[in-house]
C-alpha cells in the first residue's frame, strides 16, 4: 500500500473534509437559531454534541480491521449525502412534526460528526505505511484538519450564508463531499474491495443533491410556506438574518428568523405607542435617532411632525432597508417614509454607531428585535443604556420597546432596572397589540416628568390608536404584571441575565 496510495491525495481530501464538517455543524446551528432562536443556546449544543461524536467515532475506527480504504470512502458518502440534505431534512422535520425537531437535531448532528471522527483514524492508518511514520503521520492530518476549520469557518459567514443560503449550501458541500469520494475512486481504484457498490452509491447519491440544487429554489418556497400560515410574497437569507414576507388579502406580515415583526392589521398601535408618546415629551423635536426600524413604518409616524429636520436610521441589514424602499406592499405602508430627504440611512450595528456617535439627539427610538439571543441582548445592556444617555439631550427623551409585561414580567421589568441604573427616570406603559398581546415599552428622560400632563403633540386625527386621554392611560399598568423590583437583576454584556428571564417567560407560553 505504501507504494500506491498517494499522500497528497489523502491530504487534499482531508482538507475538504475538515472544511464541510465545520460548515455542518454552522450550518445545524444556523437552522436551529432560526428555527427556534437563541443561537448561542443551539450553536453550544452543535459543537458539544459534533465534537463529542467526533470522539465517538474515532473510538469505533478501532474495530474496522479490513478494507480500511472502503471504510473511509463510505463514509466520505454518508457524511455526502447527510450533511448535503441536513438544512433540507431539518427545516422538513421542523414543518411536519415540530415537536421532534431537537431529537431531529441532535440525530443529524451526532451521525455527521460520528462519521468524520470514524475518516480520521482510518486516514492515520493508511498513511502509516506510506509516510514517515505515525509522528509526521498524525503533525500532517492534525494540522490539514485544522486549517481546513478554519477556511470553512470564514466560508460559511462571508460567502456561503449571503450568496447560496443554507439550503444551497449544506446541498453544495454534499457534492464536494461526494467528489471527494469520487476523486479517491478514480485515483485509488486498485484499493477498494467494495468498487462497483461504492461507485453505484456515489452516482445515485450525487446524483440526487445535484437534483435537488437544481430545484431548490422550489423546494426552499414549498418548505418556507409550510412555516407560514399566509402566502410568502418574499424570502431573503441575508448575512445577519432570514427575512420573511407574508400577505393573507390586507394582512401584510415581516418575520424576522421566523419571529413575527408586525401585522399591517394592527401595527398602528404598536408604532404609534413607540413614537407618539416620546415625541408628546418633545414635540418639536428637530433631531431624532431610530435603532432598528428599518421596515420604515417607525420613521412614517415620526415624519408626521413638521418641525423635524433629520431622522438618523440605524439598521444593520441593507437588505431590509432595501425590502422597505422597493418591496411595493411595504413600501405602501410604511408610505415611502425611508426615501423622505430628512431621513439620513447608516446600516451599521446598532452598539458601534451609538459607541461612536458624537451628536446629541432630541428622541431615541429604540425600536430593535426582543432580547432572544445574546447578540440582541447586549442592545438593552446597562452599558448600551448609559451611551445612549451620553447622546440625549438635557430635555429629550429616550423609549425602547420591551417584550410583553404579561408573557415575559421579569424580562420586561429587567430592562427598567437596566435602563433605570442610567440615571434616567423611567416610566413603564403598554398596549394591546391584537398580533402580540400585551406589549411593553419604557420611556425615559433625564428629567422628571408628570406622565399625567403628557399631550399628544399631534392632532388625534393623524392618529388611528391614540387619542389625548389614551396617552396617559397606556401608564397605568395592572396589578398582575408587577414584580418586586429587588428580585430582579441588572442586564449587562458580562452578565446577560435578561436573556435567562425572557427565556423563563416565552417558553413558558409555547
Amino acid at each position: 500500500m505504501g507504494l500506491t496510495l498517494s499522500a497528497p491525495v489523502i491530504y487534499l481530501s482531508l482538507l475538504i473534509i475538515a472544511v464541510c464538517g465545520i460548515i455542518y455543524e454552522l450550518i445545524i446551528g444556523a437552522v436551529s437559531s432560526y428555527l427556534w432562536g437563541d443561537s448561542v443556546y443551539y450553536f453550544s449544543i452543535t459543537v458539544g454534541l459534533y465534537m463529542s461524536a467526533m470522539g465517538l467515532g474515532a473510538f469505533c475506527s478501532k474495530f474496522f480491521q479490513k478494507a480500511l480504504f472502503d471504510w473511509f470512502v463510505l463514509s466520505e458518502i454518508l457524511i455526502g449525502i447527510l450533511g448535503g440534505t441536513s438544512a433540507l431534512l431539518l427545516f422538513g422535520v421542523y414543518a411536519s412534526f415540530e415537536g421532534s425537531y431537537e431529537y431531529a437535531m441532535v440525530t443529524v448532528t451526532l451521525l455527521i460528526g460520528g462519521l468524520v471522527g470514524l475518516e480520521i483514524p482510518l486516514l492515520i492508518r493508511l498513511l502509516e505505511e506510506a509516510q514517515e511514520g505515525l509522528r509526521n503521520n498524525v503533525a500532517h492530518v492534525l494540522t490539514y484538519d485544522y486549517i481546513g476549520g478554519l477556511i470553512g469557518a470564514l466560508l460559511f459567514p462571508m460567502l456561503l450564508l449571503p450568496y447560496l443560503g443554507i439550503h444551497r449550501s449544506a446541498l453544495v458541500l454534499g457534492m464536494a463531499n461526494l467528489l471527494v469520494a469520487g476523486f479517491n475512486f478514480v485515483r485509488h481504484r486498485h484499493l477498494l474491495v467494495w468498487f462497483r457498490p461504492l461507485l453505484l452509491l456515489t452516482t445515485v447519491a450525487l446524483g440526487a443533491l445535484t437534483w435537488l440544487l437544481w430545484t431548490s429554489e422550489d423546494l426552499n418556497r414549498v418548505l418556507e410556506q409550510r412555516l407560514y400560515r399566509d402566502q410568502v410574497i418574499f424570502t431573503a437569507q441575508t448575512p445577519y438574518q432570514h427575512l420573511t414576507l407574508t400577505q393573507w388579502h390586507n394582512d401584510i406580515r415581516l418575520f424576522i428568523n421566523g419571529g413575527l415583526q408586525f401585522s399591517s392589521i394592527d401595527e398602528h398601535r404598536y408604532h404609534e405607542s413607540l413614537i407618539h408618546v416620546p415625541m408628546a415629551v418633545v414635540p418639536a423635536a428637530s433631531e431624532v435617532l431610530v435603532l432598528g426600524g428599518g421596515d420604515g413604518l417607525a420613521i412614517r409616524e415620526l415624519l408626521k411632525y413638521p418641525a423635524l429636520k433629520r431622522v438618523t436610521l440605524v439598521d444593520i441589514d441593507p437588505e431590509m432597508i432595501r425590502l422597505a424602499q422597493e418591496q411595493p406592499v411595504l413600501a405602501r405602508l410604511n408610505q415611502n417614509s425611508l426615501k423622505d430627504p430628512r431621513v439620513v440611512i447608516k446600516t451599521v450595528d446598532a452598539f458601534k454607531f451609538v459607541e461612536e456617535a458624537a451628536e446629541v439627539y432630541d428622541v431615541i427610538i429604540v425600536d430593535l428585535p426582543d432580547p432572544n439571543a445574546t447578540g440582541l441582548a447586549k442592545l438593552y445592556s446597562r452599558e448600551f443604556y448609559h451611551m445612549l444617555a451620553r447622546r440625549l439631550s438635557p430635555r429629550g427623551a429616550l423609549v425602547t420597546q420591551s417584550t410583553s409585561p404579561f408573557f415575559a414580567r421579569e424580562a420586561y421589568w429587567c430592562i427598567h432596572k437596566t435602563l433605570q441604573a442610567t440615571g434616567l427616570h423611567v416610566y413603564p406603559y403598554q398596549a394591546e397589540i391584537p398580533s402580540f398581546g400585551n406589549w411593553g415599552f419604557q420611556l425615559a428622560t433625564p428629567q422628571v416628568l408628570r406622565t399625567s400632563d403628557l399631550k399628544l403633540g399631534l392632532p388625534p386625527e393623524q392618529l388611528r390608536f391614540l387619542t389625548a386621554d389614551l396617552v396617559t392611560g397606556l401608564f397605568a399598568l395592572p396589578q398582575d404584571i408587577a414584580v418586586n423590583l429587588a428580585d430582579i437583576s441588572e442586564n449587562s454584556i458580562i452578565q446577560p441575565v435578561l436573556l435567562r428571564y425572557y427565556q423563563k417567560g416565552w417558553n413558558g407560553v409555547r
